[in-house]
């Protein structure tokens, strides 16, 4: 019988990788975590979804302080922003959250071991570990959750000052007077609406012929109309051509989609936003034969490789590329390694965009139901004719439930508006148990709250909604 040095190795400290480490300890297993950086929580934690939306709210909070208070009744003196602060407070909101994750693991009696891991086969790694040294260490099983990485242009240098990832607009010492955002998709359009907020002029670039492309498509209408009236410029059906930066500033070649048009912008800061590719260079996948897709993605069925101890979650692999679904996974891989049943519904994994108003969907689009087909009713509700949503000023947005025409079964939820993200889960709830909008229109909901505008749009399904 073969001695391991533990029963189960998680390579990646990122939402998937150290909520599977946990829940492998939870379940009796020997669990070490793998992480190249000194700090847990991955892009999400460290530059990626907490700092973003830390930002998000300070910038928010900026905007009404200068633009909206006054019409309040609340009379105070410009405010200015302190770039050092603000990047202070959101650091020290980061370090609060990883020294939690530590915390957890050393709870739960999960060993992490800070270093950079490679295959050498399907029970071994090797690890450059942090202060320089190399070890080797056994496993029964191995969970890649090694996440993303910024997708770069070709030729084009990203250095963080003046063309930016996302990683760098997080750290911005100033506000820059012009923005050039390339990517019209939910990394782009948050960062842009926090620098936009601040005051700086921000354009952006999109190949395709609407925003959020994968949302629904009236969502994406009425989304790029709310941030064209806060000040954003879009370009659509655009493509860059080249990207050059001197010492201050940088210039934007672009090209119509069609080619009939070019053209030549200038920005202070040039912040690329188009999209993420898994890492899975340099992990020694070739050395165990672990498959991978055109696109760098780790093929998989259930989670497990073609290697039958060897899983992948997360970024890594195929699915969206969200935090929560890697937790999901991580949480599912863990109990199937323990000999119970993990499983995730992808069919019912909410999707939130951090702008204001928020914008939030779960299940089908329209396109997807008519692409494939499927009879369905549609229910929608203006968040104006909400009460919740009148008295704090919030009047942008409305909801929409898309149902099955025969069962009435929900089959797909889009929201704009404030808090969107905490609204639709009453709608994931309600899909995980194949609940209809009938069962959500006779459910009783508090008033005044946000969510009774989903209660009017399921009672809309119908045609009864009572305030519209």
């Amino acid at each position: 019988m073969n001695e391991y040095n533990f029963d189960t190795i998680v390579i990646g400290g990122g939402p998937g990788g150290y909520v599977c480490a946990i829940r492998l300890a939870q379940l009796g297993l020997k669990t070490a975590c793998i992480e190249k950086h000194i700090n847990l929580g991955g892009t999400c934690l460290n530059v990626g979804c907490i700092p973003s939306k830390a930002m998000l709210e300070i910038s928010h909070k900026f905007h009404d302080a200068g633009h909206q208070f006054e019409k309040l009744g609340i009379n105070i003196s410009k405010p200015k922003i302190d770039t050092k602060k603000l990047i202070q407070n959101k650091n020290e909101i980061i370090s609060g959250l990883t020294s939690g994750i530590a915390g957890l693991f050393k709870k739960n009696k999960v060993q992490k071991i800070q270093g950079i891991a490679k295959f050498i086969d399907k029970n071994t790694v090797e690890i450059n570990l942090a202060d320089g040294s190399k070890q080797k260490i056994t496993a029964k099983n191995f969970i890649i959750a090694t996440g993303s990485e910024v997708a770069k242009l070709p030729n084009v240098e990203i250095d963080e000052k003046i063309i930016i990832s996302s990683t760098g607009a997080l750290e911005l010492e100033s506000v820059p007077q012009k923005m050039i955002v390339i990517g019209a998709g939910v990394i782009g359009l948050e960062l842009g609406s926090v620098w936009s907020r601040f005051g700086s002029e921000v354009e952006v670039i999109e190949y395709l012929d609407r925003i959020t492309p994968t949302m629904d498509e009236e969502i994406s209408k009425n989304f790029q109309r709310i941030l064209e009236k806060q000040g954003l410029k879009f370009r659509l059906s655009t493509k860059v051509i080249s990207v050059k930066k001197d010492k201050k500033s940088a210039i934007v070649e672009i090209e119509s989609v069609n080619g009939d048009k070019k053209e030549k912008l200038e920005a202070d800061v040039i912040l690329v936003a188009i999209g993420r590719k898994p890492n899975t260079e340099n992990l020694g996948l070739e050395n165990v034969g672990i498959k991978i897709n055109p696109r760098g993605f780790i093929e998989n069925h259930h989670l497990k490789t073609n290697i039958d101890n060897i899983y992948a979650i997360g970024d890594v692999t195929t699915g969206p590329m969200l935090a929560h679904k890697a937790e999901d996974e991580g949480v599912a891989v863990a109990e199937m390694i323990a000999g119970q049943a993990g499983h995730v519904n992808y069919d019912v994994i909410p999707n939130v965009i951090y702008t204001y108003p928020e914008v939030a969907s779960v299940g089908k689009t329209e396109q997807e139901l008519k692409a494939q087909n499927i009879d369905y009713k549609i229910g929608k509700f203006q968040m104006m004719a909400n009460s919740r949503a009148r008295a704090t000023f919030d009047e942008q947005g409305f909801v929409k439930i898309l149902s099955c025409a025969k069962t009435d079964k929900i089959l797909g939820a889009h929201i704009i508006g404030r808090e969107a993200g905490n609204t639709i889960h009453e709608i994931v709830v309600a899909m995980e148990f194949g609940g209809s909008a009938e069962d959500i229109a006779r459910t009783c909901h508090a008033h005044p709250t946000y969510n009774e505008a989903v209660k009017e749009a399921c009672l809309a399904v119908d045609k009864r909604a009572i305030h519209s």
